[in-house]
């Protein structure tokens, strides 16, 4: 028999594996490449993010007399206006580092966040351009629609799910 086929699963599983011994503890498995890359571009998506907001921080006034066709702005309006946008993209970006260092560590439930974060982002960026409000540009737009897509390939390979699937060992109660 070659060796594809003793790896490929059966319709049903025999008896014995799903019983299994108690005492048997699982093999360890390695992390793979894919978990690891999947977790730096998190963490690259992360510092992308920072820089946005940093960029954004310094350039407020300006923005905000754009967008509003605005020439005078409340100096305490303009920074609480700052303020509402900055903090909760900071909690976002501190949650995101958390998630990929639980993904780094095969937390399946972060992974599984993580991918739907990126479905929601590209699909955002597909909506805003189909509906003609947003152009897709190489300074933000394009980098963080490519890392979202290459973090969506690399946790979404069969080596990151079985990864953050395999079984594991269970601690004795203190």
């Amino acid at each position: 028999m070659s060796d594809r086929a003793e790896r490929k699963r059966t319709s049903t599983e025999p008896l014995e594996r799903l019983v299994g011994r108690a005492d048997a503890s699982p093999p360890p498995m390695r992390r793979p490449a894919a978990v690891s890359m999947g977790a730096v571009l998190v963490v690259l998506r992360v510092l992308g993010g920072a820089i946005w907001l940093l960029l954004l921080g310094t350039n407020w006034r300006t923005v905000i007399a754009e967008e509003l066709d605005v020439t005078t702005v409340d100096a305490d309006t303009l920074n609480a206006s700052l303020a509402f946008i900055v903090v909760p993209g900071i909690v976002v970006l501190v949650v995101e580092l958390v998630l990929a260092w639980l993904i780094f560590l095969g937390v399946n439930w972060a992974r599984i966040l993580v991918m739907i974060f990126a479905t929601l982002s590209i699909s955002g960026s597909f909506v805003t351009w189909w509906v003609g409000d947003q152009e897709l540009h190489l300074d933000f737009t394009l980098v963080t629609l490519s890392l979202d897509i290459l973090v969506m390939l690399a946790l979404s390979s069969r080596a990151a799910r079985a990864y953050a699937r395999r079984p594991r060992l269970k601690r004795p109660p203190r």
